[in-house]
């Protein structure tokens, strides 16, 4: 039975004959969606020309791409530092595919093909292909074991590998229409799947991801084996007997790798934090398209746990640093805050499968905070200059050793940057999506998008000046009146809500009334459905809509649980979560106050930063005059967006500001 190849998803997935179960919303692939705006197109060009050749230069110039070449040689010694090395390669030609499919580029797409080649060349004849086994299986990797999958279930990330190279795959073939990658891919699946399963070999994979690529290379092969094996990974987590379930060590009892209890019972995220959104991810996967409800219940408490105890404001997520992981309940720490920039990648993903799933506004008003905010800031305006980390607070003299003070452009472990590589080109795939005569506007970006609804083309046109401004324009082009429903996402921030939970609410806040909607200049009245305004008529070309969402400036507060925030507040504006830094502020913030009653004016700065709207006004300051005296005096105080700190230099830098003094701590140094 040959699939169908139909782009019908962000990742190009497919639909195949006879696939009866899948999410019952599909996004509209972002191929078929082009930006126009200034925020995220510069951004998506910057990823073209800056980030990924840069990317593949590193990769050259680290010795990852040597490792391939020892490994087709079987000579050698491996290079790098870690075992899933290899798959910094793999995740940047997945962005440069994504790249492809927008930007077509014969010199990459030829530079992509040499490198598959060396690839290729490094796959040992049945379909294994991990360069620090192959190039001498005699002396391994210390975290890889003398015979495969021999350490998969904590260390040795082979599957890991392999999960990633799917990925890669599917995108390359799908950019490009060759399967020398997928080929590539596709043996090592059916090695994997001849290991892997009921009757065979059992391991709950220890870093996840190879669920989310099997599951991607189902859809375009229509092999059954690769979606059933996935769901064999997932389910075989909680069942291994070597733990001491009784211990509170995360790495003792499993909890580390999510493999403490079968998945079906677990409630909380847990453990590290980028290996559990992957799995979360993978979870919704399945779900979906097997029907399993038992595998909906467990990831939709999980999903609950985060957002209500267990996220920043800013969207990161993975509080604790040693070991990358979540914390337990409200354990969020601003001064050893680790919010790796790989879990916020992690939980976009995994966010937007929980809206295909359920069809509800607040995951993609979660997925729009990690956006702009917490997984932005993990890249410079550069394009090549990358956090790893992503700090909620900076003061001279207080330096944790988990904090990073400044971009890096690698790493030694340099999953983060080529992470952002594959994420940035693919942000036009979670504008829009559908289900039967339903049309969601979850992302609000300048451009056009063109799909059929009721089997007839249309186009929408946003017209906007977000996330700066509110005014919101759309225009329906279709050449015939079509009838249907535009699902317009009316943001949480926008309904009096800073977070889809109680962990963050406004100080600030009026009695939500709903906003305006206007089709052709005339208001209209309409539904509002699981966070969404329906405007269901008969659309014809040349219809316009606008809504102006508030762009108040807002102060947040915490629960009283995050004792970190006890007493302090945090700011935001539409979708962006601020911060106050060094260059702006008297070279230093942590002594600035942020009264509750302070008055805040924002303006667009557009030679800032490059371009971005500030907030300021007039704060007190804690001063400390000739070294024995205190005193506050008013200062003037601008905040700027938090993605966009630490590209000017080191400095303080705070997301959260006391409103009153409660205490002084006297220090001499």
């Amino acid at each position: 039975m040959k699939p169908i190849y139909l782009l019908c998803s962000l990742f190009f997935s497919v639909v195949l004959f006879g696939q009866q179960k899948d999410y019952a919303i599909q996004s509209v692939p972002f191929t078929q969606v082009s930006f126009t705006d200034q925020f995220w197109l510069p951004r998506i060009q910057t990823n073209r020309t800056v980030t990924i050749p840069a990317s593949f230069e590193r990769c050259e110039s680290t010795g990852r791409v040597k490792n391939f070449i020892m490994a087709a040689q079987k000579q050698g010694k491996f290079c790098t530092r870690y075992p899933f090395d290899d798959t910094d390669i793999y995740k940047t030609i997945e962005g440069a595919s994504f790249s492809l499919a927008l930007y077509p580029d014969p010199q990459l797409e030829a530079y992509i093909d040499s490198l598959i080649t060396i690839i290729g060349n490094a796959q040992e004849p049945d379909g294994y292909l991990y360069t620090s086994r192959t190039i001498n299986p005699a002396v391994v990797h210390s975290w890889s074991g003398k015979e495969r999958w021999e350490k998969e279930r904590e260390l040795s990330h082979e599957l890991y590998n392999a999960g990633h190279l799917y990925e890669a795959a599917v995108a390359h073939f799908m950019a490009t229409k060759k399967r020398n990658l997928l080929d590539i891919a596709v043996k090592n699946a059916d090695l994997v799947c001849s290991v892997f399963g009921p009757g065979k070999r059992s391991v709950a994979p220890g870093h996840e991801v190879v669920e989310m690529g099997l599951v991607k290379l189902y859809r375009v092969t229509a092999k059954k084996e690769y979606l059933s094996t996935a769901k064999f990974f997932i389910e075989a987590r909680g069942h291994y007997t070597g733990y001491d379930s009784k211990s509170n060590d995360p790495w003792k009892n499993g909890a580390y790798w999510q493999d403490h209890l079968p998945v079906v019972q677990q409630e909380e995220a847990i453990g590290h934090a980028v290996r559990a959104g992957y799995l979360y991810a993978a979870m919704a996967d399945v779900a979906a398209l097997t029907g399993d409800d038992s595998l909906l219940r467990a990831v939709d408490k999980i999903w609950n746990n985060l957002v209500e105890k267990k996220l920043y404001v800013q969207g990161g997520a993975g509080a604790i640093g040693n070991g990358e992981r979540y914390g337990n309940n409200y354990e969020l720490p601003n001064a050893t805050a680790y919010n790796e920039t790989c879990a916020a990648i992690a939980n976009v993903y995994w966010n937007h499968r929980m809206f295909l799933l359920h069809g509800d506004a607040k995951y993609m008003d979660l997925l729009e905070k990690i956006l702009y905010n917490g997984l932005l800031s993990g890249i410079g305006l550069d394009g090549k200059s990358f956090f790893y980390t992503n700090a909620m607070q900076i003061t001279n003299g207080f330096k944790h050793a988990d904090i990073e003070l400044s971009r890096s452009g690698w790493f030694e472990c340099s999953c983060c940057p080529t992470n952002l590589v594959r994420l940035i080109p693919s942000i036009p795939g979670y504008v829009y999506a559908q289900k039967d005569d339903n049309v969601f506007v979850n992302l609000f970006i300048n451009g056009t998008a063109k799909f059929n609804v009721n089997k007839q083309p249309i186009q929408i046109t946003q017209q906007n000046q977000y996330p700066w401004d509110g005014d919101l324009g759309f225009t329906i082009q279709t050449n015939i009146p079509n009838a249907f429903t535009l699902r317009i996402r009316i943001p949480g921030w926008a309904q009096q809500q800073a977070m889809p939970s109680q962990l963050y609410w406004f100080a600030n806040t009026s009695a939500a009334s709903q906003l305006p909607i206007k089709v052709n200049g005339q208001p209209i009245e309409y539904l509002m459905e699981n966070g969404y305004a329906l405007i269901k008529r008969n659309w014809k070309k040349g219809d316009q809509l606008s809504l102006q969402l508030p762009m108040e400036i807002r102060k947040v507060k915490a629960d009283t649980n995050l004792t970190d925030n006890i007493g302090k507040l945090a700011l935001q504006r539409g979708p962006i979560v601020y911060c106050a830094e060094w260059a702006d502020n008297n070279g230093k913030v942590a002594n600035l106050l942020l009264p509750e009653s302070s008055s805040l004016t924002a303006a667009f700065k557009p030679d800032l930063l490059q371009g971005v709207t500030v907030l300021q006004g007039e704060l007190p300051a804690v001063i400390i005059e000739n070294g024995n005296s205190i005193s506050t005096r008013k200062q003037p105080f601008t905040a700027i967006p938090y993605y966009s700190w630490a590209n000017r230099g080191q400095g303080e830098m705070t997301v959260w500001f006391p409103s009153t003094i409660k205490g002084i701590t006297l220090i001499s140094k």
